[in-house]
């Protein structure tokens, strides 16, 4: 079992998506670098709590977006996860093992290759 390295920055609470587990921690890789998390806990909890506050960028502008609604509604915590575009990390549950890269505008396959 991973350590937790998050310390006290963890959302406990959640008005929609409920209470964060109290399950085990694991390794998540982030643009390159090594965090911890909650298995089961939304992506965005797990990045939150390690102070990543960009998911994405804006398409023209290259403006820096982070999360906003917390509950699937908007665009503004998509990223790539496992290669896959667009993931509402808000809502997604942390697996052990998850490669989390920031998205640049709307995501390319391209990068993914």
């Amino acid at each position: 079992m991973a350590e937790d390295k998050t310390g006290a920055n963890r959302i406990k609470r959640h008005p929609f998506l409920g209470d964060a587990p109290d399950g085990e921690t694991t390794r998540v890789i982030v643009d390159g670098n090594e965090f911890y998390g909650i298995i089961g806990e939304p992506i965005a909890m797990t990045l939150l709590a390690n102070g990543i506050r960009t998911s994405r960028t804006m398409p023209h502008s290259g403006a820096h977006r982070g999360y906003f609604c917390g509950v699937g509604r908007c665009p503004d915590c998509a990223m790539t996860v496992d290669g896959e575009l667009n993931v509402m990390t808000c809502t997604t549950p942390l697996r052990p093992g998850m490669v989390v890269r920031t998205q640049q505008g709307l995501g390319s396959w391209q990068e993914n290759e």
